[in-house]
């Protein structure tokens, strides 16, 4: 095995672990919180500030990775992960779980949070020539589904099974929440893991901007600047339906207990990783922006009708079906993002605008929460989420359709990506 692909493997091993941990987790922790004897509400305004705190620990770090290196950040990324488990672990004070989710990475969505994914993808792009880039991403996001998809069937069936075996539901949720506090152990020494290799060398003369930011090219920073807005609308919208929320929704709406839960988000998951391919295929005949729009806008359609099923079976079979298309925007997000910048602006660029993501989506859960509360809006959240994505959607087309990457054009201008390898 030679070096590149060491880290090839080791940066995807330290994706699935995480993942994992990150989807077990979602489908106990407002469970967990709610046994705590937290209102929803509370749980509400935990959640964002879970994601704010997120947001604020991300820009320092990926802004930073490049030029301070990216093997640091990643360690210093899971040793958070670790203590904000152990946190949420031992204690049931509010103030003390608000403080752990602002300082520490605790994943409320089942999805990628803290500074890890702008880094590892920086280091993919890196270590992968261009044409290649699209279709790394998507097996990485597959990976990523996949281990999720595990991670909510296992949390969720260890907690029902632990109950089942005469464990209080508050001590169940305790043991999934201790095998989070043990992945960010494991991902700890998957990075020290890493060679020289994922980093990069830093531009000759930086500017104080780019200090500040990690992006030097004035084009990069328009782009990057758009992109971090409509990518925050997107998020905003999707944390109205994190999936601790979601699966929160199905409990209170049809009564569905963790397990089955578990098997629904496993499900989910399993359904959006597959997908993941296919954005890459589809990507590479129609291109990366109409593929995350032309995809996105049915899959919100059909978030928009689930609340309006009548029975269990009739919603989780449009869930699923919404599963099915609705992560295909990702990989083909992730790719057109690095693409648009220079080599040694990737970390930060994907940084900005995942942080953009962060802070959009800081607000939503607590609106969520206070919804969720009242029995003739429950059904608010999935629809507002459906109805702000399909409006992002139309957005992003009417910006960048016109802007494509340096693989989609027959002759590639002068552009900050032109210095690539």
């Amino acid at each position: 095995m030679n070096p590149f692909q060491r880290d090839v493997i080791l940066l995807f091993a330290a994706r699935m672990t995480r993942l994992f941990a990150y989807g077990a987790l979602s489908v106990v922790l407002v469970l967990y919180l709610a046994e705590r004897g937290l209102s929803e509400a509370l749980i509400g305004a935990l959640l964002t500030a879970t994601l704010i705190g997120d947001a604020g620990i991300s820009l320092a770090m990926t802004t930073t990775a490049d030029r301070l290196g990216r093997r640091r950040m990643l360690l210093l990324g899971a040793l958070l992960m670790a203590g904000a488990g152990v946190a949420f672990l031992l204690t049931d004070q509010p103030a003390l779980l608000v403080l752990a989710a602002i300082i520490g990475v605790i994943s409320p969505s089942g999805n990628e949070i803290g500074p890890f994914l702008s880094i590892e993808q920086a280091a993919l792009a890196q270590l992968l020539p261009d044409r290649r880039r699209t279709h790394a991403l998507a097996w990485y996001n597959l990976a990523g589904s996949f281990t999720t998809a595990l991670g909510a069937l296992g949390g969720g069936w260890l907690a029902q099974a632990l109950q089942a075996g005469g464990m209080g539901a508050l001590d169940a949720y305790r043991v999934v929440l201790a095998g989070y506090a043990l992945g960010g152990g494991v991902l700890a020494l998957l990075f020290l893991g890493l060679s020289r290799r994922v980093e990069v060398a830093p531009a000759a003369h930086p500017t104080a901007a780019r200090r500040l930011f990690g992006l030097h090219h004035p084009e990069s920073k328009s782009v990057i600047a758009a992109l971090s807005a409509l990518f925050a609308l997107d998020a905003f919208a999707g944390g109205f339906v994190v999936q601790s929320l979601l699966a929160y929704w199905f409990h209170l709406r049809f009564g569905a207990d963790a397990g089955l839960l578990g098997s629904i988000f496993f499900a989910a998951n399993l359904l959006a990783g597959v997908s993941a391919l296919l954005a890459a295929r589809l990507a590479a005949r129609i291109g990366l922006i109409n593929t995350m729009v032309f995809t996105h806008i049915p899959s919100n359609v059909l978030l928009c009708l689930v609340p309006l099923m009548p029975t269990l079976p009739l919603a989780i079979t449009l869930m699923l079906m919404r599963f099915s298309i609705s992560q295909m925007d990702v990989p083909t997000r992730q790719s057109y993002t690095l693409a648009v910048v220079a080599p040694d602006e990737r970390s930060a660029a994907s940084g900005i605008t995942n942080i953009a993501r962060s802070l959009g989506a800081a607000l939503s859960p607590l609106l969520s929460g206070l919804l969720l509360a009242n029995p003739l809006l429950m059904n608010a959240p999935l629809v507002l989420a459906g109805g702000l994505k399909i409006v992002y959607d139309l957005l992003l087309y009417r910006r960048f359709r016109a802007l494509e990457p340096p693989e989609e054009r027959a002759q590639p201008a002068c552009r900050p990506t032109s210095d690539r390898k």
